[in-house]
């Protein structure tokens, strides 16, 4: 399988690394196993001749014209984490050229993975409209914002639809990596992710970061410090509206436009935050850490970490 790593220039340093890391163990596992193998056969190349990543080292990139034709585009993050840096980086010539590329390989059948804000290079191509997709989630507002037509579902890390796969934040281009390798051989992912530790993680809920959602919209971040300071509290959505002087509908509206959920959704995720912080930095049992994020019950919340954290709460409690 000919695979093409497209690194742009301030490619992220760690998602580059992960993406090559994953097929080069893949490739020096495969004679280990009994059946045939897959190989994949790994050309990074750039847009530009020259490519320097986000800590300032040289990418040693081909032409593109050079690169063999692939079956497979990869496209790692570039280094820009924060909404005004990367809507400069967005309007650059190179993410146009990189939209035209994406475009034709598209057109040709191509299948195109795209991690963390690689995501949004692939998404400004359009390719990804009417498709599901997934993004890195503290930049969740600013993708909801800029590319409407997207199905996006920040939840999930790894989003498979039609012809492209998108993976969260950072450490995601791991889990995307896995996930191409096991479309391949699932008995040679598997291999691979003992080989470099990898434990399942399927949804990028126990990596939340709030703050950076909340605070891209003044009325959502209000009402995300007034749940905070009522947590452990039952939520009252005519309660919140009062205490912020606007109204149950438009901060219904407000919270599906800024972060895609409802204020109820939200709640839960603020009380299943500060529930996991409960559980790894003190030493209370599940139903006194309930009491304290608003739930009756130390049953409720575990069903509710369960369905969140899956295994990963199993490693939390450890």
């Amino acid at each position: 399988m000919n695979i093409t790593v497209l690194a742009l220039d301030s490619v992220f340093d760690t998602g580059l690394a992960a993406v090559l890391d994953a097929f080069t163990t893949a490739n020096e596992l495969a004679p280990m196993l009994e059946t045939p193998q897959p190989s994949f056969r790994v050309t990074l190349a750039g847009v530009r001749p020259t490519v320097r990543s986000a800590q300032g080292m040289q990418v040693p990139v081909v032409p593109l014209a050079q690169a063999p034709v692939p079956d497979l585009v990869i496209l790692p993050a570039i280094g820009h984490k924060m909404p005004a840096p990367l809507e400069a980086a967005l309007a650059t010539p190179e993410i146009a050229d990189a939209a035209d590329v994406l475009r034709s390989w598209a057109g040709q059948g191509v299948r195109i993975a795209a991690a963390c804000i690689g995501t949004f290079v692939l998404a400004e191509s359009g390719l990804l409209d009417g498709e599901e997709a997934t993004t890195t989630r503290w930049l969740t507002p600013m993708f909801r914002q800029r590319y409407p037509q997207v199905r996006l579902d920040a939840q999930r890390m790894v989003v498979a639809s039609g012809q492209f796969v998108t993976a969260g934040a950072a450490l995601s281009h791991l889990d995307m990596s896995l996930s191409l390798i096991r479309q391949a051989s699932p008995e040679l992912a598997a291999m691979v992710a003992r080989y470099l530790v990898v434990d399942t993680r399927p949804a990028q809920s126990a990596y939340v970061i709030s703050d950076h959602l909340a605070h891209a919209d003044p009325l959502v971040a209000a009402f995300d410090r007034w749940v905070r300071q009522h947590l452990a509290q039952g939520f009252s959505l005519e309660a919140a509206a009062a205490a912020l002087a606007t109204s149950k509908r438009t901060l219904a509206r407000r919270l599906q436009e800024v972060l895609g959920k409802t204020p109820v959704n939200h709640v839960q995720d603020l009380r299943i935050e500060r529930a996991v912080h409960l559980l790894k930095a003190s030493g209370q049992n599940i139903d006194r850490i309930a009491e304290q994020v608003g739930y009756r019950d130390g049953v409720t919340l575990q069903t509710l970490l369960r369905r969140k954290l899956g295994k990963g709460l199993r490693e939390i409690r450890n």
